[in-house]
């Protein structure tokens, strides 16, 4: 439904909106080329083992353990760690993030880690690191992660230490793999060295050669080490991933070809185009009003870089994205009621312009 929203906002920004035709067909064009160029460089060898590696996350690593530790007896030095990367092992994205957020919360676990979590959920998602590094850089990828893990941390603080409320009830529950935390970790490692490997530059005889040892061993795996079920699970929950996130994807890609085209390059470098306060402060908002499927922001920012967008407002822009939209703010101030969903709002904007100007002077 939300695809079919957006399809036909763009058909009908074309058709209401006076653009001279040779402009339109141009913007077209680029958006199927940006297309073609990522369904050649980065599905085969980076989305795809990346869902591969959701699939395992979903399926096969247990939870409970971890969503035990968001508790509100938890220790700090152990629960806001956790929170922070835990998006990375329980394999959330944006649209999956609120109800895990809204059932911990719920349940029992403190506000801190509970925010903590909503905030560094979608953001360390594997897939949208590694596609951020391996279209904007490795430099990007690596601040987009360590910014992110840190700033959810110190929101998560100052939310309890603002509001000393918790959840109220029990421990949320999640339906578990049979099989051994050893084995499905070993089996997570090595999907986790296939995706490193395909985005190294080493010399290709030796990459192929990586590649196609792992492959064999995650097959083998995949059909000799687990329960027939479990291996269907984890196919179906792969293919799951995969249909949820391809497309809209794929429309952002599309998306971000007519951007660079039709936007205009004086406005982005008017906006956008410095390391300052307002500029890094304006992709924060941004960032936080706008809907951001799934991995579409990396090639939205992408076409915002072409364009002149500074670092530090590429990187706020990414940071805020993935945690907020409108369609978020709705939910998360019915769960947190106005006055603590409001604060969170003003401190994802806060950290994100905070932690975008650090990245614009060092990088």
């Amino acid at each position: 439904m939300k695809l079919f929203v957006l399809i036909v906002a763009v058909f009908l920004l074309f058709y209401f909106v006076p653009f001279d035709s040779e402009i339109v067909q141009q913007s077209i064009l680029n958006g199927f080329k940006m297309l073609n160029e990522y369904a050649r460089q980065h599905v085969l060898l980076c989305l795809v083992p990346a869902f591969f590696i959701a699939g395992t996350i979903s399926v096969m690593l247990k939870k409970d353990a971890i969503l035990k530790f968001l508790g509100p007896d938890a220790k700090r030095i152990i629960s806001y760690p956790l929170a922070a990367i835990s998006g990375a092992i329980l394999a959330v994205c944006s649209c999956t993030i609120l109800p895990i957020f809204g059932g911990i919360y719920k349940k029992g676990a403190g506000i801190g880690p509970a925010t903590t979590f909503l905030f560094a959920g979608p953001a360390i998602n594997i897939a949208a690191i590694f596609l951020t590094a391996r279209v904007l850089g490795w430099n990007l990828g690596i601040a987009r992660m360590v910014a992110t893990i840190t700033a959810s941390i110190l929101i998560g603080l100052v939310m309890e230490a603002i509001y000393k409320g918790k959840g109220s009830g029990g421990f949320v529950q999640t339906t578990e793999a049979s099989t051994s935390n050893g084995k499905a970790f070993v089996f997570f490692v090595l999907q986790l060295f296939f995706l490193v490997l395909s985005g190294l530059k080493i010399d290709q005889t030796i990459k192929n050669a990586g590649l196609g040892v792992l492959g064999i061993s995650v097959l083998g795996m995949a059909f000799f080490g687990f329960e027939r079920k479990e291996t269907k699970s984890w196919i179906a929950e792969t293919w799951d991933f995969a249909k949820k996130i391809s497309p809209y994807l794929f429309v952002g890609v599309f998306l971000a070809g007519i951007i660079t085209k039709l936007l205009p390059q004086n406005v982005v470098i008017l906006l956008l185009g410095k390391n300052n306060v307002v500029s890094t402060f304006f992709a924060s908002v941004i960032g936080a009003v706008m809907y951001f499927a799934t991995l579409t922001e990396v090639p939205i920012v992408q076409a915002l870089t072409q364009l002149g967008m500074a670092k530090g407002p590429t990187l706020a822009l990414l940071m805020a994205g993935n945690s907020l939209s409108l369609p978020s703010m709705i939910v998360i101030t019915r769960l947190l009621g106005k006055k603590k969903a409001f604060t969170y709002f003003g401190l994802v904007i806060l950290f994100s312009t905070l932690f975008g100007m650090i990245y614009g002077l060092l990088a």
